[in-house]
């Protein structure tokens, strides 16, 4: 049971993610809730609409600015920073934070498989979450259409 005033100590301190968090939907907030019960202070990169345009060929439908906004409204979140490439080595450089949160979908992708691998040598651990099924992005586009 637990006391009244005992707070329980998270794992991290500080905590980061990223996501292009277009069409702000239900698993976007499961990520960042999660995110944030494991660590103190929750920083997230919001990619930018030139980083999506690269790699999706294709712009965000909510431009940056308004994605940013949005996200800095959540309650998990502490800080947002503009998500500028997709080197999360260098993002860590600057950050210095303890531990990168990520949907279970990207496990075992090459991007994260290589990450892991540097993180592991300077003592930052990648947590995977699960991802929230039935619910992207994408799909609300598509019901969207229909």
């Amino acid at each position: 049971m637990r006391r009244k005033g005992v707070r329980r100590m998270k794992p991290y301190k500080v905590g980061y993610t990223t996501g292009v968090f277009d069409l702000f939907h239900v698993g976007h907030l499961n990520i960042l809730r999660k995110a944030k019960a494991e660590c103190d202070l929750l920083i997230v990169g919001v990619s930018t609409d030139e980083l999506v345009l690269e790699y999706k060929q294709r712009l965000p439908v909510i431009p940056y600015e308004e994605r940013k906004l949005i996200v800095e409204g959540i309650r998990y979140v502490d800080k947002v920073v503009p998500q500028l490439n997709r080197d999360k080595i260098a993002a860590w450089e600057h950050l210095l934070f303890d531990v990168m949160f990520v949907g279970d979908d990207w496990k075992g992708d090459a991007l994260f498989s290589e990450v892991e691998k540097r993180f592991n040598q300077v003592g930052v651990e990648v947590v995977y979450f699960p991802y929230t099924r039935g619910v992207s992005t994408t799909m609300v586009k598509e019901k969207i259409r229909t």
